[in-house]
């Protein structure tokens, strides 16, 4: 990794918490609309390894909101297209790129040598699958809720899985999360506790809007950081 690049961060929270990022492996499920912030972030935070895992293509409806689509990145696989944003940001990190949809057939592959599971999917099934696995074999995981049809940023809260309300997606996997007797309090999630008008369905097309989508990314990098690098230490004086 090169020094000066990470200088800023060096700064704020100190060389070895920099160098200790240097040396994380993480496994981040979905590359759009959340996904893809958080991604970007944790790239620039200088995280050594990223496995990235989508199973999509970027398509015109994606440029209101996900910051990897671009007309340059459209029909391109949306993994393709962050390992590439990734390797032009910090040459020196290493990008595993997943073309798959996550589900029992693969879920001990995508986690495997992880330090930290980030899931940004809609599948309920998926998500919780993941939340499973993360669980069998003590990986943390920070998982997003329902990013779609919310409007106010002010509403946005990181919490535990348990501790979830409004929120329609975060219901469903509550549900079977309880049915699967998994730890709800061991989730980090993000969520908005913004009400909606909505039943939660799987594969529904929703208005979103691109600062709901990148507060919601930002918040989940944000307690990547932490957890990767320890709380306390995290907000350490340096």
């Amino acid at each position: 990794m090169r020094e000066e690049q990470f200088l800023r961060l060096e700064l704020l929270i100190g060389k070895e918490n920099v160098e200790k990022l240097h040396g994380k492996r993480i496994t981040l499920v979905g590359a759009g609309a959340v996904g893809g912030y958080a991604f970007e972030s944790l790239v620039r935070s200088g995280i050594g390894f990223i496995r990235i895992v989508d199973f999509d293509s970027f398509c015109l409806s994606n440029l209101n909101r996900q910051i990897l689509a671009t007309y340059d990145t459209i029909g391109m696989p949306k993994v393709d297209a962050a390992r590439d944003r990734a390797l032009s940001i910090n040459p020196d990190i290493i990008i595993e790129s997943v073309n798959a949809f996550a589900d029992d057939s693969n879920y001990g592959e995508i986690v495997k040598d992880a330090d930290l599971v980030i899931d940004c999917i809609d599948s309920v099934d998926s998500k919780v699958g993941l939340m499973k696995v993360c669980e069998e074999m003590d990986i943390p995981i920070i998982s997003s809720m329902g990013a779609a049809l919310r409007r106010d940023i002010s509403r946005i809260r990181v919490t535990t899985l348990d501790k979830t309300c409004v929120c329609p997606l975060a219901k469903a996997v509550r549900t079977k999360a309880r049915k699967l007797s998994l730890n709800l309090k061991r989730v980090k999630v993000v969520f908005s506790d913004e009400e909606v008008v909505f039943t939660y369905s799987e594969n529904s097309g929703l208005g979103s809007l691109a600062p709901v989508t990148a507060v919601f990314g930002q918040n989940i990098a944000n307690e990547a950081l932490k957890t990767l690098i320890g709380e306390d230490e995290f907000f350490a004086l340096h």
